[in-house]
């Protein structure tokens, strides 16, 4: 006789973030159904639908809408993979737009508390302004960019002051290291976009392993030309470093002629594998040069003391990077589709100043 499980047990079971609430809320929206009902009316599942809630919760956590999995889950044997492909792209573009949208409220909200001590001189007069703003014709939204041009004239009369900017608009870093915090901001000014902060993942070591390496005049090693321009030499010249790059090719400007070279040139893959222990890898462009570096992490033929890995893709990247996350080595990475040469070249430099300024400071460590 097939037993049964309480709504309580069935949550206990998963052993995730789901609480009997959410599991009501799931029958709602139709994502599962109780297997049978008991004699007061309680709802009773089986083995199979603590498989589904698991797979529910998977997919949850890795970023999908509960409408986008209601349609993976679906049993309709007539539903055809491309007919499923179809309803997720416009899924997808239904998400795009709705971050197109949140994406302008952000810049409105930028254009208010980004503003440095000097611009919020004439914040109380706009402010004042924009409450008042009564737009009930063409003519008010005149008097609309009024306002605006009235507040970024302030601008012109001194140099930003870009630790102000971001002080109003990241959130609590209290929790971090000096070092950390002037990490993230440093990655955050270099693409101007504050939306990158939840997708920076540092590993609990990486920053005291860099610093040690570092000290220890380590070997950097950047994956393509544009990141190896992108270095402070200056700074890591003091240090005592030597820098290499992998594919030494000065036409190299796009993600696609650096995955062109990882396919069809074996040359590098030599130099990688001649990499110091100990070294740090930067790797800023392509995606599968990032899972050659994990796989020869994971062969034993690699032993970084960091890896920087910020390459730019749709489908490769993501993985690569977790990947890497999973290699046991410390990381610096932005997860998703985040990243770029400039990006991972800032983080070593970011690093690298901060030694330079700081050599002894011990806020990293736990």
């Amino acid at each position: 006789m097939q037993k049964y499980l309480t709504i309580k047990q069935l949550t206990q079971a998963v052993k995730g973030p789901i609480t009997p609430r959410m599991v009501r809320h799931y029958h709602a929206l139709g994502l599962l159904s109780p297997a049978a009902r008991s004699t007061s009316n309680y709802r009773l599942y089986t083995r199979s639908d603590v498989q589904k809630l698991q797979k529910i919760v998977a997919l949850k956590q890795q970023g999908f809408q509960l409408s986008h999995i209601r349609k993976l889950l679906a049993t309709d044997s007539e539903a055809s993979p491309d007919a499923l492909m179809t309803t997720l792209q416009q899924q997808y573009l239904s998400v795009t737009q709705q971050i197109v949208r949140l994406r302008k409220t952000a810049l409105a909200l930028e254009g208010l508390l980004g503003r440095d001590l000097s611009c919020q001189a004439v914040q109380a007069g706009a402010l004042a302004q924009l409450r008042l703003l009564q737009v009930e014709n063409p003519g008010g939204l005149e008097e609309l960019e009024q306002v605006w041009d009235g507040w970024d004239a302030a601008a012109h009369s001194h140099p930003e002051a870009f630790g102000e900017s971001l002080q109003h608009l990241l959130p609590d870093l209290s929790d971090r290291s000096e070092i950390e915090v002037d990490l993230l901001s440093k990655l955050i000014l270099a693409c101007g976009d504050c939306s990158l902060l939840p997708f920076v993942k540092l590993s609990e070591t990486a920053i005291q392993s860099a610093r040690e390496a570092l000290k220890n005049n380590c070997q950097i090693v950047a994956d393509v030309s544009p990141v190896f321009a992108a270095l402070d030499r200056t700074r890591l010249a003091h240090l005592g470093t030597s820098i290499e790059t992998l594919i030494d090719d000065p036409h190299i400007n796009a993600v696609a002629e650096a995955e062109h070279k990882f396919w069809h040139e074996t040359a590098w893959f030599d130099k990688l594998l001649k990499s110091e222990s100990g070294c740090i890898l930067v790797i800023g462009y392509a995606p599968s040069v990032l899972m050659a570096v994990c796989e020869a992490i994971e062969n034993r033929q690699l032993q970084p003391a960091l890896v920087i890995g910020m390459p730019i893709g749709f489908s490769h990247s993501p993985i690569a990077k977790r990947r890497l996350v999973r290699s046991g080595v410390p990381y610096i990475t932005t997860l998703g589709t985040f990243g770029g040469g400039l990006l991972a070249a800032v983080a070593l430099n970011a690093l690298v100043e901060s030694l330079i300024e700081k050599p002894n400071c011990h806020c990293h460590l736990k």
